[in-house]
């Protein structure tokens, strides 16, 4: 049960899942507030209000759809990652008394979670504690669970991903950019722009999201070291692991995929999502000196901002071997087995209830 826009992208994810995943989709609808606009902005933009008024219904018709799957499918427990396609569902779930467990991945925590949260059993969250307000006799930290394949990556390893990537000359190094499963057509505007400056010096494979991918393959100079893709369901452990240098958005799973390989990483944070949880996500790490964060408004003004990054990460690898480090400390090579112990315990204790 997924985003609309993500949908067709999530559904192929499932498929080619090592254990692949059977998928239903609900309607939903969310509460649009954006960070950085003021809130009597926002209540005076009548387009956004008649879209958060409409997706009222929207919310209304994804709990009975909820309600039916539930009752048809019976389950023991409803997991859910938040998100505002999980509030009908995890409401359906409190009033037919099934166990709900809930993860946060986000440092900042979010309205979905924290309306679901007081009627969680458990709650998982990415980040350390401090950075949440659960209660906390019900709220853990286990990390963000990712496959097994993001592992650290030797460099005689990297050079034979990269040459499954095609790439001609393996030795040069490679740079790495994602803006996420939608993209991000301001970092792919700025590579655009960079790429004729960076490419004597360093491969790239930039994947665009399918929005903007034929936008980018129209404006992007054509290089034998520079490969354009849309998007990336299955292998992105190998591509991450031939990566050098990776610019991505703050995502709580990517930034978890990259800290169990040890990477270096630039972020752009999303300055305009709900409640900035991207720009707190980033400020986690930042803090840490366990990544390099570019603004994206000074992006926007002058893409040699990011080429100036890149550069001086380049030529000092001391500086990217002690960013990786750093990062690779968030690694929770656990997580996926302490998030399911919730699960498992969640169900055993609705079970032993039940018998009682």
């Amino acid at each position: 049960m997924t985003d609309k826009k993500f949908g067709p992208q999530a559904i192929d994810i499932m498929k080619k899942a090592s254990v692949p995943v059977k998928t239903k989709k609900i309607i939903a609808g969310k509460f649009r507030r954006f960070h950085k606009i003021s809130l009597l902005k926002q209540l005076l933009t009548i387009s956004t209000m008649l879209q958060n008024f409409r997706d009222l219904f929207y919310t209304c018709i994804g709990f009975l759809q909820s309600f039916w799957l539930l009752m048809r499918f019976k389950p023991d427990v409803v997991f859910a990652k938040g998100g505002f396609v999980c509030v009908p569902l995890g409401f359906a779930a409190y009033l037919l008394k099934i166990p709900l467990v809930i993860h946060d991945s986000d440092a900042h925590p979010g309205l979905a979670n924290r309306i679901l949260a007081r009627w969680a059993t458990s709650i998982a969250t990415g980040s350390p504690l401090e950075n949440y307000t659960y209660p906390p006799g019900r709220t853990h930290y286990v990390g963000i669970p990712v496959n097994s394949t993001f592992r650290p990556v030797e460099a005689a390893e990297r050079q034979r991903l990269k040459a499954a990537l095609g790439l001609h000359d393996t030795k040069k190094p490679l740079l790495v950019v994602t803006g996420g499963g939608l993209g991000a057509r301001n970092i792919n505007r700025a590579i655009i722009a960079i790429a004729p400056q960076l490419l004597d010096k360093i491969a790239i494979v930039h994947i665009t999201g399918a929005y903007s991918y034929q936008e980018t393959v129209e404006q992007a100079s054509e290089h034998i070291d520079y490969i354009i893709k849309p998007f990336i369901s299955s292998g992105m452990a190998s591509l991450f692991g031939a990566a050098d240098i990776v610019i991505t958005r703050a995502g709580a799973t990517t930034m978890q995929e990259l800290a169990a390989m040890a990477k270096t990483v630039v972020i752009v944070p999303n300055p305009f999502l709900t409640g900035g949880h991207q720009l707190k996500n980033a400020a986690v790490y930042e803090k840490t000196d366990a990544a390099i964060i570019v603004d994206e408004d000074k992006l926007v003004a002058n893409p040699d901002v990011l080429r100036r990054v890149v550069e001086q990460l380049l030529r000092d690898s001391k500086r990217r071997a002690q960013l990786a480090k750093h990062l690779y400390r968030f690694a929770k090579s656990e997580a996926a087995v302490d998030t399911a112990a919730l699960i498992v315990e969640a169900v055993a204790t609705r079970k032993h209830q039940q018998s009682a």
